[in-house]
């Protein structure tokens, strides 16, 4: 059985081999050296009346703290960042 095989495939074989090797060793390598995420202290921006609003259905949240960069998806899309002015009852709230 082992006459009957070309020396050209053997030599191909040797080399899917090696690649196939190389290729699952780096991806490993690349998972095992990834690091966790810095932690971020969560910060108070209430006073900064901040919101995450939807494009799609109009849905609004309000960002009274602020602790990852990331923004929210809604309906499949981003949420899109508006800052408002703040107005004369959410100053009288606020104790400002």
């Amino acid at each position: 059985m082992l006459g009957s095989v070309a020396w050209w495939q053997w030599v191909v074989a040797v080399g899917l081999f090696l690649l196939i090797a190389f290729t699952g060793i780096s991806f490993l390598r690349g998972i095992s050296n990834a690091r966790p995420h810095e932690q971020v202290e969560p910060e108070d921006v209430a006073e900064l009346d901040v919101y995450f609003v939807c494009t799609e259905c109009g849905t609004e949240l309000q960002v009274t703290r602020l602790g990852g960069i990331q923004v929210p998806r809604h309906c499949g899309e981003p949420m899109t960042v508006v800052r408002r002015p703040r107005s004369p009852a959410a100053e009288r709230e606020g104790g400002s």
